[in-house]
Order: C-alpha cells, then sequence, then structure tokens
C-alpha cells in the first residue's frame, strides 16, 4: 500500500510537472504562456510569506524524518568466544538461521524471521512466525517450545535464553481459492 500510493503521488507530481514545461514551452495553445497565473499584481502581506516558509519547513521536516524512517536499522550482534585454542566470532544471524529453517518446516508456517539480541551469555530471541490462517498456533507454538528453543539453547550453550514469539496471520490458502 505505501509503495503503491508514493508510486501514485510520484506520476501525479511528473504529469503536473511535465504539464507546467508544456505550457511554459509554448506546447499548449489553450493557455497564454505570457498571462499571469492569479489575477492581480498586488503583493500579498508579509504574513503570508512567514506561513508558507513555515509550512514548507514543516513539511520539509517531515519529509526528512519518513526518509530516516525508510533507512534498516538492523545491527548484527557478533559474539566472541575465547579459548585456549583460539577464538570464536560468530554473528547472532548465522547462530539463528538454522533455527528458523526449522520452524519455518513446521505445518502451517509461511516464513521466520528471528534475531538474537544481548550478550552470549544471557540473549534473548524475538521470534516473528507468518502462518496460515488454519494453522495450529498453538501447535507450532508448543513444538517452538519443546523441540526448537532446546536445540538452540543447547547449540549456544545457553539455558537462559529467553524467546518471545509474535505470530502474524496471513489469509489460508482453501479460503483465498474459494472466493
Amino acid at each position: 500500500m505505501n509503495r503503491f500510493l508514493l508510486g501514485l503521488l510520484g506520476l501525479v507530481l511528473m504529469v503536473a510537472g511535465g504539464a507546467a514545461v508544456a505550457v511554459n514551452l509554448g506546447y499548449v495553445r489553450q493557455v497564454d504562456r505570457g498571462s499571469a497565473l492569479v489575477p492581480g499584481t498586488a503583493m500579498p502581506p508579509t504574513w503570508v510569506f512567514v506561513v508558507t516558509a513555515a509550512v514548507a519547513v514543516l513539511v520539509a521536516l517531515l519529509c526528512l524524518r519518513w526518509l530516516v524512517a525508510q533507512v534498516p536499522r538492523r545491527r548484527t550482534t557478533s559474539w566472541r568466544w575465547a579459548e585456549e585454542a583460539g577464538a570464536t566470532r560468530l554473528t547472532s544471524s548465522t547462530a539463528a538461521a538454522p533455527f528458523t529453517e526449522e520452524v519455518t518446516a513446521y505445518p502451517g508456517v509461511r516464513k521466520v524471521e528471528a534475531e538474537l539480541t544481548g550478550p552470549h551469555t544471557a540473549p534473548n530471541l524475538a521470534l516473528v512466525v507468518r502462518a496460515d490462517g488454519d494453522a495450529d498456533l498453538r501447535g507450532i507454538r508448543r513444538r517452538i517450545d519443546d523441540e526448537g528453543l532446546p536445540r538452540l539453547r543447547e547449540a549456544l550453550e545457553t539455558p537462559d535464553l529467553h524467546a518471545t514469539v509474535e505470530f502474524r496471520i496471513a489469509a489460508s490458502k482453501a479460503g483465498a481459492r474459494v472466493q
């Protein structure tokens, strides 16, 4: 929806800009390019310029805020273990990848996003599971708690791994075909 509206707004602005250029170059014969844009030649009061400038600055700041919000802020956490034999460095995304693949293979699960945060001695797992509308969410959660998380805790050697699971439900395949 966001991309569609942005594309539509961009298209409208391009057409308006093209029309303005066409009128300025004299390609539109119905409009005299030398005529005034608005009737009258008197200058508006000073407060009109001040309000216009303030609104333009506010719109520019809002647009800048929106642009900054579009930049992804995912920082990959890197964990390091030092032992006598040497040091091991592992990114949190690499550590969560096998777990993500395992949960994605569960029946009714479409996609899984996992993010490990915090130090490697006490990490936290944030899990977003996109499931079919007719999926057994309790069964998926039970398998995550009983099968997936114990394996991840064992692999990371962190029994204190805390997990939060967020389910996002998609329309079921069967329901989409009936329409």
